[in-house]
């Protein structure tokens, strides 16, 4: 940001906090009215190795506590609430056993100038892009031998998510939590994608709080300069990635502009409450209730006819019904009316097929809630769809009338009949519920007030057959959002069923049992061989295989349907039937088990 108003590159820049001071808080209110929380002092490199390069060596003092002093000043003036973090980089020579400059040595310099940010009054330390464990380590004991204040602690990698210097960050990270860090991390070098592997990792072997500053982008030479190619969007989409893998401190490092800083900030503002992990701090994210222009959800109870049921301790019954082809919604219409006069209290409008030109599931909802007088269960897909558009749709939706949401991230895989085509994934269907639930509070992603708050009675989807510790963590995750029940994948396995509800029983939300008859063999192959996340015993694959014809397949497939529903309805809050070809008859012969 400096170079770029006009700093030449041999400068030292942090000696800028006492030649040109209004330049340097400039910079840092750029960032502030960008959404940042935390913001960095100028004094990365100002320890007296470095500056003694410039001539300036006697100045670690002045220019260390002007840094602190000018990013405190920002932050007063902007009107802006944030934390002053003191920077701290490395000292930019070999220490022992690698160089001459040992080890005290070293903790004596950082002593220095971590004093001087102390007088400053820095809110916490960040010490970044070391890539010697020693070196940040002495780092992390001078700190320590002037005050408690946190310490973020981040090294930086190559794209293996090694260390410069070729420590795993299986190694590095519980050595810094060891050596006193209260926040670990990577930053610089590497672009977003490669660094959440190595996050990924990180988490595997601590419960310490993680942070990740990636470049934006490696940077490419252009005409003699180093410009970092990455937009906002994606390093906003990454930010959300990181939070869902345990990141509570993110955001950039070179080439991140307020641009970047501002996308990401709406990232993180749109997940927030819900991704805490439990470290056993007393530290959480304010409620979006008690959130500034924050206004009360509706009672549950009073959100739709579904809601109720379910607070009440009813059974749901639902039935799958998939959009259509073309525009033409007559037929789809007619068969919502015929499975309402059976007794269907809700017809779930799935948002997954993508085989050609479909009717859009909202659409479809609306049209079967307002022509078969029927309640709808609205399956949306984060995918296809950013984060904007996200909250608009949702808008529409409830204007329409919709009220129960089932909140899914969505597939991965081609898309249908464009290979071509591209996903969009701006967030997760944990984001997802932390929008909806801002929206039932009268909020927008942003924080600003839409008026009257949404109704939405919140679902999302979980599976039984998957990780059980994963499939928790994530659940986990979504009831602390705001969601209010969940749907199943597809569940063939009664027992497995029953240890899954062991495990989720403590979050003390409805679990509804997604069922899926079988129509042939082949059908049950592909379910069992096929489809990541679902588990479909052998023992039923083989009761498929002995039937003689194709309406024989599929009436086992009906009876076995019919098994896991007398199996599981006394343990679940509800039944959500699907057919592989939207057979209705079939699930309506499954639904007569209730």
């Amino acid at each position: 940001m400096l170079y770029g108003k006009g700093v030449f590159i041999n400068r030292c820049f942090e000696s800028l906090n006492l030649t040109q001071p209004a330049l340097v808080v400039d910079v840092h209110q750029e960032y502030l009215r960008a959404g940042a929380d935390v913001i960095e002092s100028n004094t990365f490199g100002a320890n007296r190795m470095k500056l003694r390069a410039f001539g300036l060596g006697d100045q670690v003092r002045d220019i260390n506590l002007a840094g602190a002093t000018l990013a405190r000043q920002a932050i007063d003036t902007s009107g802006q609430p944030g934390y002053v973090a003191g920077a701290i980089g490395p000292l930019g020579v070999r220490i022992e056993p690698w160089g001459k400059t040992g080890v005290d040595e070293a903790e004596a310099m950082f002593r220095e100038q971590a004093q001087a940010l102390v007088d400053g009054k820095v809110d916490l330390f960040v010490l970044e892009t070391f890539r010697d464990l020693n070196e940040i380590g002495a780092a992390i004991a001078a700190v320590r031998s002037i005050c408690d204040l946190p310490i973020v602690a981040q090294m930086t990698t190559e794209e293996d998510g090694s260390s410069l210097d070729g420590a795993p960050p299986e190694q590095f990270a519980p050595t810094l939590v060891a050596r006193g860090a209260d926040v670990v991390g990577v930053n610089c070098s590497v672009g977003p994608a490669p660094m959440l592997e190595t996050i990924d990792r990180i988490s595997e072997v601590t419960d310490a709080w993680l942070s990740a500053q990636p470049n934006a982008g490696k940077p490419r030479d252009i005409e003699g300069r180093n410009l970092y190619l990455c937009s906002p969007e994606y390093m906003a989409s990454y930010a959300r990635r990181f939070i869902a893998s345990g990141v509570r401190l993110v955001g950039g490092c070179c080439g991140t502009t307020p641009e970047h800083i501002r996308q990401i900030s709406l990232a993180v503002r749109s997940m927030a409450p819900g991704l805490a992990r439990h470290h056993g701090s007393t530290d959480a994210p304010t409620p979006v209730k008690n959130q500034l222009n924050a206004r009360p959800a509706a009672p549950r109870e009073t959100k739709s006819t579904m809601a109720r049921k379910l607070v009440n301790g009813g059974f749901i019954r639902a039935i799958e019904l998939v959009p259509p082809r073309g525009h033409s919604s007559s037929t789809a219409v007619l068969d919502a009316k015929r499975l309402a006069a059976r007794g269907v209290e809700i017809i779930t409008i799935p948002d997954g097929p993508r085989s050609g030109a479909r009717m859009s599931a909202l659409s479809l909802a609306v049209l079967v809630q307002q022509h078969a007088s029927v309640e709808v269960l609205l399956q949306y897909s984060c995918r296809d769809r950013n984060l904007l558009g996200i909250q608009s749709d949702l808008l529409g939706a409830h204007a329409m009338g919709l009220r129960n949401l089932l909140g899914v991230t969505g597939d991965v895989r081609s898309l249908g009949d464009i290979p071509d085509a591209t996903a969009v994934f701006d967030v997760d269907s944990i984001g997802l519920t932390n929008v909806i639930t801002r929206l039932n509070h009268g909020l927008d992603i942003g924080g600003q007030s839409i008026g009257d708050p949404t109704s939405f009675h919140t679902g999302v989807m979980v599976n039984p057959s998957r990780d059980l510790d994963q499939e928790l963590r994530r659940l986990e995750f979504k009831v602390a959002a705001g969601a209010e029940f969940a749907v199943t994948r597809p569940v063939f396995d009664v027992s497995a069923f029953e240890r899954f509800l062991a495990r989720v029983e403590p979050l003390g939300i409805p679990i509804i049992v997604g069922i899926w008859p079988f129509e042939s063999a082949l059908n049950a192959e592909f379910m069992a061989n096929e489809v990541p996340g679902v588990t479909v015993p052998d023992a039923l694959v083989e009761r498929m295989r002995r039937t003689s014809s194709a309406e024989a397949a599929c009436a086992e497939g009906v009876q076995v349907a019919r098994e896991l529903v007398a199996a599981i309805k006394g343990m679940a809050a509800g039944v959500q039937i699907s057919t592989p070809s939207g057979r209705l008859d079939a699930a309506l012969d499954v639904l007569d088990v209730v």
